[in-house]
């Protein structure tokens, strides 16, 4: 059974930084995609991130661009996300989400129809 667990997220300032995990079970690390997602009160699922553990290839949304970086620790079956300078505008449950393959994401591509598997999300707020 496919399992992403997130944790990490709480309440910080602005300006702050944050880490997040997302612990992935049941399926061959190697062989999927790990996205981070998020979506605030009333507004549609933003993509945030991605990342294909089995090579490090890396994709970011501009609203997140030189803010936030994602890693894999492929021993642990681990995916993670370092945000800093937070700004409230970052408020919101973040997602982990899979799928199989490695795909070269660029602005048009990247979209959560592709992930088949998620998580149940972590909340994180960041106050003014």
């Amino acid at each position: 059974e496919v399992q992403l667990v997130e944790s990490g997220g709480r309440l910080v300032q602005a300006g702050g930084s944050l880490r997040l995990s997302c612990e992935a079970s049941g399926f061959t690390f190697d062989d999927y995609d790990i996205g981070w997602f998020r979506q605030a009160p009333g507004k549609e699922r933003e993509g945030v991130s991605n990342i294909s553990p089995s090579d490090g290839s890396t994709y970011y949304a501009d609203s997140v661009k030189g803010r936030f970086t994602i890693s894999s620790d492929n021993a642990k079956n681990t995916v993670y996300l370092q945000m800093t300078s937070l700004k409230p505008e970052d408020t919101a449950v973040y997602y982990c989400a899979a799928h199989s393959g490695s795909y070269y994401y660029t602005r048009d591509s990247f979209s959560f129809y592709d992930y088949d598997y998620w998580g149940q999300g972590t909340q994180v707020t960041v106050s003014s």
